[in-house]
């Protein structure tokens, strides 16, 4: 069991690391996004999808721990999270006082990353939207009938005929 405890303190310190290295990088991309620098998007993006990857692998190697902790305790592994598992940590004061660390840690550099991501994914939705209103804006500028027409020698006009009698009352 100590193995195990150790073995998760390891990993969750390495998650640890990780999203802290994540934060620069999504403050980064929120510059990027008000600048909207495309290419160093790209590199931005590139760079937070290789932590990811990181994190994703640490995520799926604490599951598993956790999930053998709980065969050893006989405990169902989504019931042990982190303060649970300080909490049956009582005999061993110095994993507890790790884990405890490592949780109020983690939960810190997880809200903030949160905020940072937050603020970002507005960034990109009101850049959406944007985009959303050019093209609207566009597309009706082009097909609306306007005063487009031709002179007497065009052989054809855009727009509605407009010319006395368009509209009859009488219908």
């Amino acid at each position: 069991m100590a193995s195990l405890m150790e073995e998760l303190i390891t990993v969750l310190s390495r998650e640890k690391e990780i999203y802290e290295k994540l934060i620069p990088i999504s403050e980064r991309k929120t510059v990027v996004l008000i600048r909207e620098d495309l290419q160093e998007l790209q590199k931005v993006t590139d760079e937070e999808q290789q932590l990811l990857d990181a994190a994703y692998a640490a995520d799926k190697k604490r599951e598993k721990i956790i999930e053998n902790i709980g065969i050893v305790l006989n405990r169902d592994p989504k019931e042990l999270d982190l303060t649970t598992l300080a909490r049956l940590m009582a005999r061993q004061p110095a994993e507890k006082k790790q884990l405890s660390e490592l949780h109020d840690s983690l939960k810190l550099v997880m809200d903030r990353l949160v905020n940072v991501n937050q603020k970002n994914k507005e960034l990109i939705e009101n850049s959406l939207e944007m985009i959303e209103f050019n093209m609207n804006f566009i597309q009706s500028t082009r097909m609306s009938p306007g005063s487009n027409n031709y002179n007497r020698n065009a052989s054809s006009s855009y727009g509605v005929d407009m010319g006395p009698g368009a509209f009859d009352a009488k219908q």
